[in-house]
């Protein structure tokens, strides 16, 4: 074997790692003490995402304290609409908050100065990659194009994302443009992370969930699988996790529409369709944060029950979205232990 040996690309490679590898999606973030207090230091979210010292930091806190199997690059899915001078602003109480785009907005979209833009979050990919251990993997990541856009077009998150889906029934074309600039953009971000020293990326498509089946074909795959297409056409190696939260049994050809490595399911996802999915290569989840909220015996059933049905293929054990602020650290310290300790 050449190089470290990092389990989760193991994983992504199709093989069964037994136990298996663990992450947390949001793992480094308000639950934990340490992340507080740097964040009162950084001053805003964004300067926090910007600034290498302390997006390496923030980083690292939970592999300090957990000793997960991959760290996760600390940045948002809306640095991009940031770089692209949308006025993004993250709002106490309310969340993020940025100048709608219209049509004649989109038509003047320019992608030249995104990723000096976000020279600051590729330095602290690189400086990570320095400092992990060197069995940790590392992942980058990036919104996916639907996801972003929703953002884009409301100026902030909707519980449905109507006004997205409305825009895209009126204006089509200018939609499929959106949709598009923002998979070349976004691409080119995720080869800037693999080149810094990304083990694999994740597209993070969180709201998938209220596409239609052919909204969903049209809005979700078809972007992505430009995005993978464009990335493995300069980095045939790149290992690629695809998570479209809450697409149900569109997840069934999602995989071989999209040649994603691996798909993340969330929480909602049945362990028998689960396993189903399984047999085509890598899943990724799917633990219900709640349970680690919950802790105690929610937490501990969640977990077996998971590994019961997945655990004997490639499985990288992840939650099925990120960690609430209300989680106890302590009860992440029962889960990365109970998940290592499987079949011991």
């Amino acid at each position: 074997m050449t190089g470290p040996y990092r389990k989760i690309v193991e994983v992504l490679n199709g093989k069964t790692v037994a136990p298996p590898p663990i992450w947390l999606m949001r793992q480094a973030g308000r639950y934990l003490p340490e992340y507080r207090e740097t964040r009162v230091k950084a001053g805003s979210f964004l300067d926090l995402c910007y600034t290498p010292d302390l997006a390496v930091e923030v980083t690292l806190q939970p592999i300090r304290r957990y000793g997960f199997d991959a760290a996760i690059l600390f940045s948002d899915i809306l640095v991009i609409p940031d770089a692209l001078k949308r006025n993004v602003r993250f709002v106490q109480g309310e969340g993020p908050q940025m100048d709608p785009i219209d049509v004649s907005g989109i038509g003047n979209l320019e992608g030249e100065s995104v990723l000096g833009h976000l020279a600051p979050v590729i330095e602290t990919v690189g400086r990570l990659r320095q400092e992990l251990p060197e069995e940790t993997a590392l992942l980058g990541f990036c919104g996916a194009p639907w996801t972003v856009a929703t953002y884009m077009i409301a100026g902030h998150g909707t519980p449905d994302q109507a006004p997205a889906r409305l825009f895209a029934y009126r204006h089509p074309e200018a939609f499929e443009k959106l949709l598009s600039f923002l998979a070349e953009i976004s691409a080119e971000y995720l080869i800037a992370q693999i080149d810094a020293g990304a083990d694999a990326v994740q597209i993070f498509d969180s709201w998938a969930g209220v596409l239609g089946e052919r909204e969903f074909e049209n809005f979700a795959v078809k972007p992505v699988a430009r995005m993978i297409e464009i990335v493995r056409s300069r980095r045939p190696q790149a290992k690629i996790i695809a998570f479209a939260k809450g697409a149900g049994l569109n997840l069934l050809h999602y995989r071989q529409k999209t040649k994603a490595d691996a798909i993340g399911l969330d929480w909602s996802v049945p362990l028998f369709f689960a396993a189903e999915l399984q047999k085509d290569g890598p899943v990724q989840g799917n633990l219900d944060p709640m349970r680690v909220v919950a802790g105690g015996r929610s937490l501990e059933e969640g977990i077996d029950a998971i590994l019961d049905k997945l655990g004997n293929g490639p499985l990288i054990f992840n939650l099925g979205h990120g960690i609430t602020p209300e989680a106890d650290p302590e009860n992440v310290t029962a889960l990365v232990r109970r998940v290592r300790e499987a079949g011991v």
